[in-house]
Protein backbone atom coordinates (compact mmCIF):
# COMPACT_ATOMS: atom_id res chain seq x y z
CA UNK A 1 0.00 0.00 0.00
CA UNK A 2 1.25 3.56 -0.67
CA UNK A 3 2.45 5.58 2.28
CA UNK A 4 -0.12 8.36 2.42
CA UNK A 5 1.96 10.22 4.99
CA UNK A 6 4.33 11.07 2.14
CA UNK A 7 3.53 13.50 -0.70
CA UNK A 8 2.85 11.99 -4.11
CA UNK A 9 5.82 11.40 -6.37
CA UNK A 10 5.11 13.84 -9.19
CA UNK A 11 6.50 12.68 -12.53
CA UNK A 12 4.02 14.55 -14.75
CA UNK A 13 6.65 17.06 -15.91
CA UNK A 14 9.87 18.76 -14.90
CA UNK A 15 7.85 21.99 -14.78
CA UNK A 16 6.44 21.01 -11.37
CA UNK A 17 9.74 21.70 -9.59
CA UNK A 18 9.73 24.24 -6.79
CA UNK A 19 12.48 26.72 -5.86
CA UNK A 20 14.95 25.35 -3.32
CA UNK A 21 15.53 27.32 -0.11
CA UNK A 22 18.85 28.58 -1.48
CA UNK A 23 17.17 29.71 -4.70
CA UNK A 24 14.50 31.53 -2.69
CA UNK A 25 17.24 33.35 -0.77
CA UNK A 26 18.89 34.40 -4.03
CA UNK A 27 15.55 35.74 -5.24
CA UNK A 28 14.90 37.63 -2.01
CA UNK A 29 18.34 39.25 -2.11
CA UNK A 30 18.35 40.12 -5.82
CA UNK A 31 19.33 43.61 -6.89
CA UNK A 32 16.48 44.99 -8.99
CA UNK A 33 15.40 47.93 -11.12
CA UNK A 34 12.82 48.74 -13.76
CA UNK A 35 13.59 46.39 -16.65
CA UNK A 36 11.42 48.27 -19.16
CA UNK A 37 13.81 51.19 -18.62
CA UNK A 38 16.74 48.79 -18.93
CA UNK A 39 17.63 49.31 -15.26
CA UNK A 40 17.39 45.80 -13.80
CA UNK A 41 20.99 44.63 -13.27
CA UNK A 42 20.10 41.03 -12.42
CA UNK A 43 18.07 40.41 -15.56
CA UNK A 44 20.86 41.98 -17.62
CA UNK A 45 23.35 39.64 -15.98
CA UNK A 46 21.15 36.62 -16.71
CA UNK A 47 20.85 37.64 -20.36
CA UNK A 48 24.59 38.15 -20.70
CA UNK A 49 25.27 34.80 -19.02
CA UNK A 50 22.92 32.85 -21.29
CA UNK A 51 24.22 34.61 -24.40
CA UNK A 52 27.75 33.60 -23.44
CA UNK A 53 26.76 29.99 -22.68
CA UNK A 54 24.98 29.68 -26.03
CA UNK A 55 27.64 31.52 -28.02
CA UNK A 56 25.24 34.24 -29.22
CA UNK A 57 25.59 38.02 -29.33
CA UNK A 58 22.62 38.90 -27.17
CA UNK A 59 19.77 37.33 -25.19
CA UNK A 60 16.37 38.38 -23.87
CA UNK A 61 14.63 37.17 -20.70
CA UNK A 62 10.98 36.29 -21.28
CA UNK A 63 8.23 34.99 -18.97
CA UNK A 64 7.60 31.71 -20.81
CA UNK A 65 9.00 29.35 -23.39
CA UNK A 66 5.97 29.89 -25.59
CA UNK A 67 6.63 33.63 -25.65
CA UNK A 68 10.28 33.03 -26.51
CA UNK A 69 9.30 30.81 -29.42
CA UNK A 70 6.64 33.20 -30.64
CA UNK A 71 9.07 36.14 -30.49
CA UNK A 72 11.47 34.16 -32.67
CA UNK A 73 8.68 33.51 -35.18
CA UNK A 74 7.75 37.18 -35.22
CA UNK A 75 11.32 38.41 -35.56
CA UNK A 76 12.27 36.04 -38.40
CA UNK A 77 9.13 36.17 -40.56
CA UNK A 78 6.49 38.32 -42.16
CA UNK A 79 2.76 37.54 -42.34
CA UNK A 80 2.07 34.98 -45.03
CA UNK A 81 5.44 33.23 -44.67
CA UNK A 82 5.72 29.58 -43.73
CA UNK A 83 7.83 27.81 -41.13
CA UNK A 84 9.01 24.24 -41.70
CA UNK A 85 8.76 22.03 -38.61
CA UNK A 86 8.28 18.36 -37.76
CA UNK A 87 4.85 17.03 -36.77
CA UNK A 88 5.94 16.43 -33.18
CA UNK A 89 7.17 20.02 -32.66
CA UNK A 90 6.03 21.87 -29.57
CA UNK A 91 5.19 24.95 -31.65
CA UNK A 92 2.71 22.86 -33.66
CA UNK A 93 1.18 20.86 -30.80
CA UNK A 94 1.26 22.92 -27.63
CA UNK A 95 1.26 26.66 -28.36
CA UNK A 96 -2.48 27.19 -28.93
CA UNK A 97 -2.15 28.11 -32.59
CA UNK A 98 -0.28 31.28 -31.64
CA UNK A 99 1.92 31.19 -34.77
CA UNK A 100 -1.04 32.06 -36.97
CA UNK A 101 -2.43 34.68 -34.61
CA UNK A 102 0.70 36.53 -33.54
CA UNK A 103 3.10 36.14 -36.46
CA UNK A 104 0.58 35.41 -39.21
CA UNK A 105 2.58 32.45 -40.48
CA UNK A 106 1.72 28.96 -41.67
CA UNK A 107 3.40 25.95 -40.09
CA UNK A 108 4.49 23.63 -42.90
CA UNK A 109 4.50 20.32 -41.04
CA UNK A 110 6.75 17.54 -42.32
CA UNK A 111 6.91 13.90 -41.30
CA UNK A 112 10.40 13.05 -40.20
CA UNK A 113 11.32 10.48 -37.56
CA UNK A 114 10.87 10.94 -33.81
CA UNK A 115 10.37 14.68 -34.04
CA UNK A 116 13.31 15.53 -36.26
CA UNK A 117 14.22 15.37 -39.95
CA UNK A 118 17.19 15.32 -42.25
CA UNK A 119 18.15 17.40 -45.31
CA UNK A 120 16.26 15.05 -47.64
CA UNK A 121 12.97 15.82 -45.89
CA UNK A 122 13.76 19.54 -45.87
CA UNK A 123 14.58 19.40 -49.60
CA UNK A 124 11.20 17.82 -50.28
CA UNK A 125 9.40 20.53 -48.30
CA UNK A 126 10.96 23.51 -50.08
CA UNK A 127 8.75 25.38 -52.53
CA UNK A 128 9.66 25.90 -56.21
CA UNK A 129 9.37 29.67 -55.74
CA UNK A 130 6.31 30.49 -57.84
CA UNK A 131 4.60 33.71 -56.84
CA UNK A 132 1.58 31.78 -55.58
CA UNK A 133 3.68 29.67 -53.21
CA UNK A 134 3.95 30.59 -49.54
CA UNK A 135 7.46 31.84 -48.88
CA UNK A 136 9.49 29.42 -46.79
CA UNK A 137 11.35 31.61 -44.31
CA UNK A 138 12.34 29.58 -41.25
CA UNK A 139 13.36 26.03 -40.33
CA UNK A 140 12.36 24.90 -36.83
CA UNK A 141 13.93 22.11 -34.76
CA UNK A 142 13.59 21.05 -31.12
CA UNK A 143 16.28 19.70 -28.77
CA UNK A 144 15.46 17.62 -26.83
CA UNK A 145 12.28 16.43 -28.58
CA UNK A 146 9.53 16.26 -25.97
CA UNK A 147 7.09 14.03 -27.89
CA UNK A 148 9.93 11.67 -28.84
CA UNK A 149 10.77 10.97 -25.21
CA UNK A 150 13.55 13.50 -24.73
CA UNK A 151 15.44 12.60 -27.90
CA UNK A 152 18.78 14.40 -28.40
CA UNK A 153 19.28 15.66 -31.95
CA UNK A 154 22.10 14.15 -33.97
CA UNK A 155 24.65 16.96 -34.48
CA UNK A 156 25.73 15.82 -37.94
CA UNK A 157 22.16 15.63 -39.22
CA UNK A 158 21.37 18.99 -37.66
CA UNK A 159 24.35 20.58 -39.37
CA UNK A 160 23.32 19.07 -42.70
CA UNK A 161 19.84 20.57 -42.32
CA UNK A 162 21.37 23.91 -41.39
CA UNK A 163 23.72 23.85 -44.39
CA UNK A 164 20.82 23.24 -46.79
CA UNK A 165 18.69 25.90 -45.11
CA UNK A 166 21.51 28.44 -45.51
CA UNK A 167 21.92 27.54 -49.18
CA UNK A 168 18.22 28.24 -49.70
CA UNK A 169 18.22 31.49 -47.73
CA UNK A 170 16.24 30.23 -44.74
CA UNK A 171 16.83 31.14 -41.11
CA UNK A 172 16.91 28.49 -38.36
CA UNK A 173 15.40 28.47 -34.88
CA UNK A 174 15.98 25.93 -32.11
CA UNK A 175 13.36 25.32 -29.48
CA UNK A 176 15.90 24.33 -26.85
CA UNK A 177 13.56 24.19 -23.87
CA UNK A 178 15.58 21.20 -22.63
CA UNK A 179 18.87 22.02 -24.36
CA UNK A 180 20.55 21.79 -20.95
CA UNK A 181 19.55 18.10 -20.84
CA UNK A 182 20.84 17.54 -24.37
CA UNK A 183 24.21 19.05 -23.46
CA UNK A 184 24.62 16.88 -20.37
CA UNK A 185 23.46 13.69 -22.12
CA UNK A 186 25.70 14.18 -25.16
CA UNK A 187 28.68 15.71 -23.40
CA UNK A 188 28.53 18.55 -25.93
CA UNK A 189 28.60 22.20 -24.78
CA UNK A 190 25.40 24.15 -25.27
CA UNK A 191 27.20 26.62 -27.56
CA UNK A 192 28.11 23.81 -29.96
CA UNK A 193 24.52 22.52 -30.02
CA UNK A 194 23.26 26.08 -30.60
CA UNK A 195 25.83 27.03 -33.24
CA UNK A 196 23.85 26.05 -36.38
CA UNK A 197 20.88 28.22 -35.38
CA UNK A 198 20.13 31.92 -35.74
CA UNK A 199 18.05 31.92 -32.57
CA UNK A 200 17.73 29.55 -29.62
CA UNK A 201 15.11 29.54 -26.89
CA UNK A 202 16.06 27.87 -23.59
CA UNK A 203 13.88 27.25 -20.55
CA UNK A 204 14.84 27.83 -16.93
CA UNK A 205 11.69 26.42 -15.32
CA UNK A 206 11.97 22.77 -16.38
CA UNK A 207 14.97 20.67 -15.38
CA UNK A 208 16.83 23.64 -13.91
CA UNK A 209 14.06 24.21 -11.37
CA UNK A 210 13.50 27.96 -11.60
CA UNK A 211 9.88 28.98 -10.94
CA UNK A 212 9.45 30.90 -14.20
CA UNK A 213 11.26 32.13 -17.27
CA UNK A 214 12.97 31.39 -20.57
CA UNK A 215 15.69 33.16 -22.54
CA UNK A 216 15.79 33.80 -26.29
CA UNK A 217 19.29 34.24 -27.73
CA UNK A 218 20.56 35.27 -31.15
CA UNK A 219 22.19 38.11 -33.04
CA UNK A 220 22.07 41.69 -31.84
CA UNK A 221 19.69 42.70 -34.62
CA UNK A 222 17.23 39.83 -34.14
CA UNK A 223 17.08 40.20 -30.37
CA UNK A 224 16.61 43.95 -30.69
CA UNK A 225 13.57 43.21 -32.85
CA UNK A 226 12.35 40.55 -30.41
CA UNK A 227 12.71 43.03 -27.54
CA UNK A 228 10.23 45.34 -29.24
CA UNK A 229 7.81 42.48 -29.83
CA UNK A 230 8.17 41.35 -26.22
CA UNK A 231 6.72 44.69 -25.17
CA UNK A 232 4.01 44.41 -27.83
CA UNK A 233 3.05 40.92 -26.59
CA UNK A 234 2.79 42.14 -22.99
CA UNK A 235 6.07 40.67 -21.77
CA UNK A 236 7.75 43.88 -20.60
CA UNK A 237 8.34 43.42 -16.86
CA UNK A 238 9.52 45.74 -14.12
CA UNK A 239 11.59 44.53 -11.14
CA UNK A 240 12.14 41.23 -12.88
CA UNK A 241 15.51 40.63 -11.23
CA UNK A 242 13.69 38.66 -8.53
CA UNK A 243 12.86 36.08 -11.19
CA UNK A 244 16.14 36.40 -13.09
CA UNK A 245 18.03 35.63 -9.87
CA UNK A 246 16.36 32.23 -9.77
CA UNK A 247 17.56 31.57 -13.31
CA UNK A 248 21.13 32.58 -12.47
CA UNK A 249 21.09 30.36 -9.40
CA UNK A 250 19.78 27.46 -11.47
CA UNK A 251 22.50 27.87 -14.09
CA UNK A 252 25.19 27.93 -11.42
CA UNK A 253 23.90 25.08 -9.23
CA UNK A 254 21.45 22.79 -11.04
CA UNK A 255 22.90 22.00 -14.48
CA UNK A 256 25.23 19.28 -13.25
CA UNK A 257 22.35 17.60 -11.43
CA UNK A 258 20.61 16.83 -14.72
CA UNK A 259 22.84 13.75 -15.06
CA UNK A 260 21.19 12.31 -11.94
CA UNK A 261 17.76 12.96 -13.46
CA UNK A 262 18.82 11.01 -16.55
CA UNK A 263 20.05 8.10 -14.45
CA UNK A 264 16.75 8.01 -12.57
CA UNK A 265 14.85 7.99 -15.85
CA UNK A 266 16.84 4.92 -16.90
CA UNK A 267 15.91 3.23 -13.60
CA UNK A 268 12.24 3.87 -14.28
CA UNK A 269 12.60 2.56 -17.83
CA UNK A 270 14.32 -0.61 -16.62
CA UNK A 271 11.54 -1.25 -14.11
CA UNK A 272 8.89 -0.79 -16.81
CA UNK A 273 10.73 -3.15 -19.18
CA UNK A 274 10.86 -5.73 -16.35
CA UNK A 275 7.06 -5.45 -16.24
CA UNK A 276 6.92 -6.40 -19.91
CA UNK A 277 5.93 -2.92 -21.13
CA UNK A 278 7.12 -1.26 -24.34
CA UNK A 279 9.39 1.66 -23.44
CA UNK A 280 11.22 4.22 -25.55
CA UNK A 281 14.79 3.99 -24.16
CA UNK A 282 15.34 7.36 -22.47
CA UNK A 283 18.26 9.52 -23.58
CA UNK A 284 17.54 12.23 -21.03
CA UNK A 285 14.87 12.69 -18.34
CA UNK A 286 11.69 11.61 -20.17
CA UNK A 287 10.31 8.06 -20.23
CA UNK A 288 7.57 7.18 -22.72
CA UNK A 289 5.79 3.88 -22.15
CA UNK A 290 2.88 2.07 -23.78
CA UNK A 291 0.56 0.49 -21.22
CA UNK A 292 -2.01 -2.34 -21.42
CA UNK A 293 -4.90 -0.27 -20.06
CA UNK A 294 -6.32 3.11 -21.15
CA UNK A 295 -3.93 5.90 -20.24
CA UNK A 296 -6.60 7.79 -18.27
CA UNK A 297 -7.22 4.71 -16.14
CA UNK A 298 -3.50 4.20 -15.61
CA UNK A 299 -3.06 7.83 -14.54
CA UNK A 300 -5.89 7.52 -12.02
CA UNK A 301 -4.67 4.22 -10.58
CA UNK A 302 -1.09 5.41 -10.26
CA UNK A 303 -2.31 8.57 -8.51
CA UNK A 304 -4.14 6.37 -5.99
CA UNK A 305 -0.86 4.53 -5.48
CA UNK A 306 0.98 7.80 -4.77
CA UNK A 307 2.59 8.54 -8.14
CA UNK A 308 1.48 11.18 -10.64
CA UNK A 309 2.22 10.74 -14.36
CA UNK A 310 0.95 12.28 -17.60
CA UNK A 311 -1.16 10.67 -20.30
CA UNK A 312 0.52 11.17 -23.68
CA UNK A 313 -1.77 9.17 -25.92
CA UNK A 314 -4.66 6.70 -25.65
CA UNK A 315 -2.35 4.07 -24.11
CA UNK A 316 0.89 6.00 -23.66
CA UNK A 317 2.25 7.59 -20.49
CA UNK A 318 5.05 10.10 -19.99
CA UNK A 319 7.15 10.02 -16.81
CA UNK A 320 9.59 12.90 -16.34
CA UNK A 321 12.32 12.97 -13.72
CA UNK A 322 13.51 16.21 -12.13
CA UNK A 323 15.34 17.64 -9.14
CA UNK A 324 12.33 17.36 -6.82
CA UNK A 325 12.36 13.54 -7.13
CA UNK A 326 15.30 11.82 -5.45
CA UNK A 327 16.29 8.13 -5.40
CA UNK A 328 13.80 7.38 -2.65
CA UNK A 329 11.06 8.95 -4.74
CA UNK A 330 12.03 6.77 -7.70
CA UNK A 331 11.86 3.70 -5.44
CA UNK A 332 8.32 4.66 -4.43
CA UNK A 333 7.33 5.31 -8.04
CA UNK A 334 8.67 1.90 -9.11
CA UNK A 335 6.64 0.30 -6.34
CA UNK A 336 3.50 2.04 -7.61
CA UNK A 337 4.24 0.98 -11.21
CA UNK A 338 4.66 -2.63 -10.13
CA UNK A 339 1.39 -2.60 -8.22
CA UNK A 340 -0.63 -1.08 -11.03
CA UNK A 341 0.89 -2.81 -14.05
CA UNK A 342 1.53 -6.11 -12.33
CA UNK A 343 -2.18 -6.17 -11.52
CA UNK A 344 -3.09 -5.07 -15.04
CA UNK A 345 -0.93 -7.78 -16.64
CA UNK A 346 -2.39 -10.40 -14.35
CA UNK A 347 -5.92 -9.27 -15.14
CA UNK A 348 -5.28 -9.44 -18.90
CA UNK A 349 -3.66 -12.89 -18.62
CA UNK A 350 -6.65 -14.15 -16.64
CA UNK A 351 -9.06 -12.76 -19.26
CA UNK A 352 -7.10 -14.53 -22.02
Amino acid sequence: MPDFDLPAVDLRSDTVTRPTPAMRRAMAEAEVGDDVYGEDPTSRRLEETVAEILGKERALFVPTGVMGNQLALKAHTRPGDEVICERAAHVFNYESGAAGLLAGVTLHVVDGARGTFGPDVLEGALRPGAYWDPRSRLVWLENTVNKAGGLVLDPAETQAVADLARQRGLALHLDGARLWNAAVASGTPEAALAAPFDTVNVCLSKGLGAPVGSVLAGSESVIREAHRYRKMFGGGMRQVGILAAAGLYALDHHRAGLAADHARARRLADALVDLGLAVVPPETNIVMVDVPIPAAEAVARLAEAGTRVAAFGPRTLRLTTHLDVDDAGIDRAIGALRRVFGEASGRMAHAA
